[in-house]
């Protein structure tokens, strides 16, 4: 479980909370369950509004994924393909039959079954890159919710103010209560502003950057299958894929190797 997005995002709710008593300011002031209802629940209403109901189920499933999913590093992967190149090199292509089953990749597992079976390169690699696509597809829905929540929360939280200010007007002629009303109507736009730049939009850019990684990922398992499949010395075969790797990670792959 990588943590990131959970200490980000509390870390900075935490940091508010800090500034905001520094100032003298008291915690529970800026709780307003009316503001909190209207921001979260138009904010999501106006998201599933924008797209389809798979897209907000996709949406759930990517939040909890952001939370709790760890990438798991494409250079993992350099020794078993370059293992499974030296196999089909030494024994021929079709000995890779039983230890594909012992494969964890799902993708890369796919991928060297096709190849046993016989087929084309070409028709392998299209096979191969048209999955790559609908990832890429499948993850952008999901990041772009959040990022459309991230736009339609402090607009929704402006509209709590108006709410606020418009019963404010009601009141003028009980001057005691101005103050405290005045400062409730604005809580609905801190919350908008705030959930949109530390919970929302964080989310959309946590999602895009775990679907880089994956995308980055099998595209590197693309050119090992095929490597393998063309019978390609196992060394090379390592070699070209570590220099796929990002910079940090193809270090301590060579370190390895």
């Amino acid at each position: 479980m990588d943590k990131a997005t959970l200490f980000g995002i509390v870390g900075a709710l935490g940091f508010i909370v800090v500034a905001n008593v520094l100032e003298g300011g008291n915690p529970m002031s800026l709780f307003s369950i009316p503001a909190m209802i209207l921001v979260i629940g138009g904010t999501i209403g106006a998201a599933v509004a924008g797209g389809t109901m798979s897209d907000t189920k996709a949406a759930v499933g990517g939040a909890k994924r952001a939370f709790t999913w760890k990438p798991q590093p494409a250079g993992d992967l350099v020794p078993v393909i370059v293992e499974l190149a030296g196999k089909a090199r030494r024994e021929g292509l079709l000995t890779l039959e039983d230890a594909v089953g012992k494969v964890d990749d799902d993708f890369l597992k796919r991928g060297v079954s096709l190849a046993v079976d016989g087929t084309d390169p070409e028709e392998l690699r299209e096979i191969m890159e048209c999955e790559l696509v609908a990832k890429k597809a499948s993850d952008k829905h999901a990041a772009k919710f959040f990022a459309d929540m991230g736009g339609y929360a402090p607009t929704i939280g402006i509209i709590g103010t108006v709410m606020g200010l418009v019963h404010v007007l009601e009141n003028l002629s009980q001057p005691d209560k101005l103050g405290h009303l005045i400062a409730g109507a604005f809580i609905a736009t801190l919350w908008g502003v705030m959930t949109a730049n530390v919970v929302f939009l964080p989310i959309g850019n946590r999602l895009g950057r775990l679907s880089q990684i994956e995308v980055s990922r099998m595209e590197m398992v693309i050119e090992g299958v095929l490597a393998v499949q063309a019978g390609a010395n196992p060394r090379a075969v390592q070699q070209r894929l570590t220099s796929l790797l990002p910079v940090d990670e193809r270090e301590s792959e060579q370190k390895a190797a």
